[in-house]
């Protein structure tokens, strides 16, 4: 059986991702270590809760160890103050200890909201990610950082907040739809986009077969995701210099779920997609890299049949002027300007606020024309 651990080294807050089949059956004996008392919280949604939640109950049976669960509705909607209000309540009725383990069951949504809810409860209880869609194995249940959305944008309530244990079990990938694959597949891209061409040039020999169900591709491609977060977190764990490139395309994603009301017209992942081929473009038009970058970019996301343009998303879109503004209300605004990640090519990404806002305007006036 093909496993990998990711080690991520961070001091007195060190913990091990494990990547591979046949994880979650397993999980009761590899979260035992981490017990003082045989007893866990498990947080996760209604979708995963009727596809996963008995198996990993009766992996913790299997391994003495009590388990009480709350199941939220599902949806990006679920990421707010009502439900991590009733998490956090529902985490001091179940009197989680400080010592005791919160487990995040689920996606990017459960896996922010439950670490934050962690994080606070007690001034902080542990917690295991166990994330259940490509997006949440390769990004976020790596590196610490959970929180909610508010009315004034994605992420800008939360907390630096370290796992005790990650289990990426890629067996649970083939439960998701092609959809909700390639949204995750949107963040693997991006990670041979900022740091790795080597990584981007595998991804276009394998991306069709890693869609396919490919096991060995799969592993290969979380694991790849993973190591370059790990290294990038273990460089700059709270986002003041390197981690910053993690946001690739991410602020152009982040305004465009805002203007779509975090709503299934757009996907997290699909937005970074688009965000990553517009920061190509932007790049490119600033005579940063070449014009074949951004032609690659999208070349590569349309074989894999996922959304390239602004264009590609359903229904209505606010103007480029009203986009710009939301793209203003942006964690990585810094001294009121605007931080993007550009490109000198594949592979070779950079943090700039030296941008001009006519160029970026003038881009979006032209994505939203398609």
């Amino acid at each position: 059986m093909i496993r990998n651990t990711v080690h991520v080294d961070l001091p007195g807050r060190a913990y091990d991702v494990l990547i591979g089949p046949g994880l979650l059956p397993q999980a009761g004996t590899l979260i035992a270590p981490l017990l003082r008392r045989p007893q866990v919280a498990i947080i996760t949604d209604e979708t995963v809760a009727a596809l996963h939640l008995s198996t990993l109950q009766a992996s913790l049976d299997a391994a003495g160890i009590k388990h009480s669960a709350l199941a939220l509705p599902s949806g990006e909607s679920t990421k707010g103050w009502p439900q991590f209000s009733r998490a956090v309540e529902w985490l001091l009725s179940e009197k989680v200890e400080r010592s005791g383990i919160v487990i995040a069951l689920g996606g990017g949504v459960i896996g922010d909201l439950a670490g934050f809810a962690a994080a606070v409860v007690r001034r902080g209880v542990r917690f295991v990610q166990i994330p259940t869609t490509l997006l949440a194995q390769v990004d976020s249940s790596v590196g610490g950082k959970t929180g909610i959305n508010t009315p004034q944008g994605k992420n800008l309530v939360g907390a630096f907040y370290q796992p005790s244990l990650v289990l990426a079990d890629i067996d649970l990938l083939s439960s998701l739809s092609t959809r909700d694959f390639l949204a995750g597949y949107g963040e693997v891209v991006k990670y041979g986009l900022l740091g790795d061409a080597d990584f981007f040039d595998w991804l276009e020999e394998n991306g069709p077969k890693l869609r396919d169900g490919d096991l060995a591709a799969r592993v290969h491609a979380v694991t790849r995701s993973v190591q370059m977060k790990a290294d990038i977190v273990m460089r700059d764990e709270t986002e003041q210099g390197d981690r910053a490139l993690l946001n690739l395309g991410h602020t152009f994603c982040h305004a465009l779920e805002n203007a779509t009301g975090y709503s299934d017209r757009l996907l997290h992942g699909e937005g970074v997609a688009i965000g990553c081929a517009l920061a190509f473009e932007l790049s490119s038009r600033l005579g940063l890299c070449s014009q074949e970058s951004p032609s690659r970019v999208r070349a590569h996301l349309r074989a894999m049949g996922m959304r390239t343009d602004i264009a590609d998303i359903p229904g209505e879109l606010p103007d480029a002027e009203a986009l710009l503004a939301l793209m203003g209300q942006d964690k990585k605004v810094l001294d009121g300007k605007l931080r993007f990640i550009l490109n000198r090519a594949i592979g070779q990404s950079f943090v700039t606020s030296d941008v001009p806002r006519e160029a970026v305007l003038t881009l979006l006036s032209d994505a939203l024309r398609g």
